[in-house]
């Protein structure tokens, strides 16, 4: 017996309306009624236009570009829901913002998801479904349950079919110290060898290529990461493993394409081959790159939340 919720809803703000269509797609279910708009003066304002009572809820709200106004969206989103008796609200954030600041890294410093944890919280979120999170210790700030889905199978299984069993002239590369551990997986499930960039950051969004550590000469090499905001540690990391460690081609993978910036640009001069992005954050229309393509994680999403809802174990989607 399902406890929590008489039926499954599903309802999308405004920040990523094909990849909600692609869930309920997934999951042969209508897109819930509702509208979510702003008054004049920009205040965000909901309607709901069917009944929730009892319902469990699932609301899917990226909080990408803009970042606020996208955020406020969801919060007031899951008020409403809470307001209107849902069984179970799940806040579906496929890109988590306010994740860079997780921790004091200098006096005086927020640590911003700790706060947005508190208020998805607070607005009555029941659980959270998220996908790659900036620091995996974000779980630990909500004193509600937290999926924390992988984007790496998806990239796994494209460039199975892309290199095939060329295991020893591929290589998986780290752009920097602290995504070994994300990189390390990646390289044991496609069974290759894994090197790391070491990089020393002098400000935000900017940083300088000291060394590679590993043998990457005469190689094809995959650069996994979790975020691509303005691209610059990405772009530095390729121009470095070429010019310096004689690789022969650069492909580029990340969960969450932020791109903001000159990113596109960026990417467009790169010795980047093609880079691929989950659509956890929607493509930019108006700033198109040739290198860039797209994997849906609709399916993965989809699975979660039919999991989550049948109240089945989601630890399969982890391996």
């Amino acid at each position: 017996m399902i406890s929590h919720g008489k039926d499954l809803k599903i309802f999308a703000g405004n920040s990523n309306q094909p990849l909600a269509q692609a869930i309920c797609k997934e999951l042969r279910l209508p897109l819930g009624n509702m509208e979510c708009g702003a008054f004049s003066d920009g205040e965000c304002f909901v309607s709901i236009y069917e009944s929730v009572r009892g319902s469990d809820v699932f609301v899917i709200q990226s909080t990408c570009s803009p970042v606020n106004d996208n955020l406020m969206e969801l919060l007031v989103m899951i008020d409403a829901f809470k307001r209107a008796s849902a069984g179970r609200i799940t806040a579906v954030i496929p890109y988590f913002g306010y994740a860079r600041q997780d921790r004091k890294a200098k006096p005086r410093d927020p640590i911003s998801a700790k706060l947005v944890a508190n208020m998805l919280t607070t607005a009555g979120a029941n659980r959270v479904l998220t996908m790659d999170l900036h620091a995996a210790q974000i779980q630990g700030f909500f004193d509600i349950p937290v999926d924390n889905l992988l984007g790496s199978p998806l990239f796994v299984e494209y460039f199975k079919s892309r290199f095939g069993d060329d295991t020893e002239g591929t290589m998986v590369v780290s752009p920097d110290v602290g995504s070994v551990a994300r990189a390390r997986a990646f390289a044991q499930k496609l069974g290759m060898n894994m090197a790391i960039v070491d990089k020393r950051r002098q400000k935000a969004n900017s940083s300088e290529v000291m060394n590679i550590i590993g043998d990457v000469q005469g190689k094809r090499v995959i650069l996994l990461d979790d975020m691509v905001d303005t691209a610059g540690s990405l772009c530095g990391a390729a121009q470095a493993l070429v010019e310096a460690g004689g690789a022969t081609e650069v492909f580029a993978c990340a969960s969450h394409g932020v791109l903001s910036g000159p990113a596109i640009q960026r990417l467009q001069d790169s010795a980047i081959k093609e880079v691929l992005f989950l659509d956890t954050i929607p493509e930019n229309m108006e700033a198109k790159c040739d290198k860039i393509k797209y994997v849906s994680a609709a399916p993965v999403l989809a699975d979660a939340i039919s999991f989550i809802y049948h109240e089945d174990s989601v630890s399969r989607l982890f391996v």
